[in-house]
């Protein structure tokens, strides 16, 4: 089944916009949104967006949070592969790391599961980009929203963000 898609360049805010565009417009930062018809039966909201775009997965990041020593921690790894707890605790000078309440995170960043984005959260999380990211030109992220995309470049990523690079994905 195809799916649709849609780019479109640098958005203006819009009813439609989502807090992580509307921050990356404010921001004036290129980027450029995907859009796809989600499929709820899809078994990973990363590869699915992958699929859809016609985007290597290591080229899509998906954003996870995770609790480090008790406190909320994002982690934006590549759809590829898979987040090393021991690494992003490490990354924040933490001892352990557990994934976070789904319910938590939702609450936490004002995003739903599969649409938790590491832009425009309610709340401004510690978050730490997988150091792979650097080897693009662009990354994709959630735009907030399931089916929904920003490409940018790792460099305003990690500016935006205020999120620190470090080896934190496993293959």
């Amino acid at each position: 089944m195809a799916k649709k898609q849609k780019k479109q360049k640098k958005q203006p805010q819009q009813s439609g916009g989502t807090p992580a565009t509307v921050a990356l417009t404010t921001a004036g930062v290129d980027f450029t949104v995907h859009s796809y018809e989600h499929d709820p039966s899809h078994p990973s909201y990363g590869e699915e967006a992958a699929e859809a775009m016609g985007v290597s997965p290591d080229r899509v990041f998906k954003t996870l949070v995770a609790d480090v020593d008790g406190t909320l921690v994002v982690a934006v790894v590549p759809v590829a592969g898979s987040l090393d707890l021991k690494a992003l605790a490490s990354a924040v000078g933490g001892k352990r790391a557990a994934m976070a309440d789904p319910t938590l995170a939702e609450r936490t960043t004002g995003y739903v599961r599969g649409g938790i984005s590491p832009l425009g959260q309610r709340r401004r999380l510690r978050t730490v980009l997988d150091a792979s990211a650097a080897a693009h030109a662009t990354i994709c992220v959630s735009a907030g929203r399931r089916g929904l995309e920003v490409e940018l470049s790792p460099k305003d990523l990690l500016h935006l963000t205020e999120a620190v690079s470090a080896p934190i994905a496993r293959a």
